[in-house]
């Protein structure tokens, strides 16, 4: 049976601030790097960046060798402490990650062990070139399996030395020459990003889409658009941003947020980057649609009112709200080019764009390839998160769906 040693670590500029981890999985029998994984993480604590760290390590050990004994080092006494069972894990966002890091392999397999900072120097390396990394905007990226590299690279060495010592000869080239191919071969693998997506890809634009808290129009399921009062957020609705902006905090994944101008959404994406420390920045392609002379009015009033105007709405994309409203059409023409803008200025970045029902919706539904009657067949909620990530060569991958864990108590 393989056994590893993981070593991870993880740190935050500011606890809570800009945050990374690093871990390193190494053979423990020869002390060669199999592997290592490095990540910005956006605003988190000491802690979080910490387990985020040690989850990294341990999958890249399942990767290598799901059978494998690991012995995990850290120099984080509180995560080796609860790992090992010997203290209780009692803050609500430590909960998660410990399971997380449980479930990646059997407990049988897995050993854990405290040591002092200055012998975990390869982990706390790479969990500072990830914060450097953020800083400037960038991916961390390195090697997806330095072992490889150093296995080909020997071979080269070995063969161009045979080489040289007997001649040259064709047995001694076509060596040289399978081993070269096997270094450029493992350079492009190490280039490579993770996933089913091509080895050029690299790491895809993620929208995590925010829904507005509600307002006062929102439990009284009213049209409100873009032409209508601009309403701002209840009382409960500023709670409800106030809860996403912990969740976010502690997932620590945003780093950057991207506003619709309407006052509700304004309002809910202020109050989540004081919590994670961001800017704002407003986007009016984010906005809702225009829903004309229905704005304020219920489904039932919009029924009694225009019924041939609504009829024609719900069968027909094309078809406007009554007094020259947008048209779902119009709207899926605007987001598409807003997504398409966004997605040229954060790629491989995790984005918070804080917007509304009919957006959202639009997102998903471009991202499925969905007809237009889809959007009548999705419950999105006020403070609700989504998500969908972008790639390179053009493919969508929905991640997220109407998610509001984190509003409740």
């Amino acid at each position: 049976m393989r056994e590893f040693i993981v070593e991870a670590d993880g740190g935050s500029r500011g606890n809570p601030g800009p945050a990374g981890y690093g871990a390193v999985v190494v053979d423990a029998t020869t002390g060669q790097t199999l592997a290592e994984a490095a990540e910005y993480i956006g605003v988190a604590t000491n802690n979080v960046a910490e387990y985020r760290g040690l989850v990294a390590g341990l999958r890249a050990a399942h990767e290598l060798d799901p059978t494998a004994k690991v012995h995990v080092r850290m120099d984080s006494k509180l995560v080796i402490e609860q790992m090992s069972g010997r203290w209780k894990i009692k803050h609500p966002d430590m909960k998660p990650l410990a399971f997380e890091a449980a479930r990646v392999l059997p407990a049988t397999q897995v050993t854990y062990e405290w040591i002092p900072r200055e012998q975990n120097k390869h982990a706390d390396r790479l969990a500072n070139e990830a914060m450097d990394a953020g800083k400037r905007g960038e991916q961390w990226s390195a090697a997806a399996s330095v072992a490889e590299l150093e296995a080909a690279d020997a071979k080269a060495a070995r063969a161009a030395r045979t080489a040289r010592a007997g001649g040259a000869d064709g047995a001694a080239m076509t060596e040289v020459t399978a081993a070269e191919a096997d270094v450029r071969a493992a350079r492009t693998v190490a280039t490579a990003s993770s996933g089913w997506a091509p080895a050029d890809m690299g790491a895809p634009a993620t929208f995590v889409l925010l829904r507005h808290g509600e307002t006062p129009l929102t439990p009284q399921k009213r049209f409100s658009g873009s032409g209508g009062t601009d309403p701002s957020l209840s009382d409960v609705g500023r709670e409800q941003a106030e809860r996403v902006g912990a969740a976010l905090a502690r997932r620590g994944t945003i780093q950057a947020i991207v506003a619709s101008p309407l006052a509700r959404t304004r309002e809910t994406a202020g109050i989540v980057a004081a919590r994670l420390g961001l800017d704002v920045t407003v986007d009016d392609g984010l906005r809702e649609t225009d829903f004309g002379a229905w704005e304020g009015l219920t489904f039932g009033e919009v029924r009694e009112r225009h019924p041939d105007d609504l009829t024609a709405w719900l069968a027909d994309p094309e078809a406007r709200p009554t007094g020259d409203g947008e048209s779902f059409a119009a709207t899926a023409t605007r987001i598409a080019a807003t997504r398409d803008k966004l997605i040229a200025a954060y790629t491989g970045r995790t984005v918070l764009l804080v917007t509304h029902v009919t957006p959202i919706k639009t997102f998903v539904r471009l991202a499925l390839g969905a007809p237009p009657e889809s959007l009548f067949r999705m419950e999105l909620s006020a403070a609700s998160l989504s998500a969908v990530a972008y790639y390179a060569d053009g493919n969508a991958s929905v991640r997220l769906f109407n998610d509001t864990s984190h509003l409740r108590a």
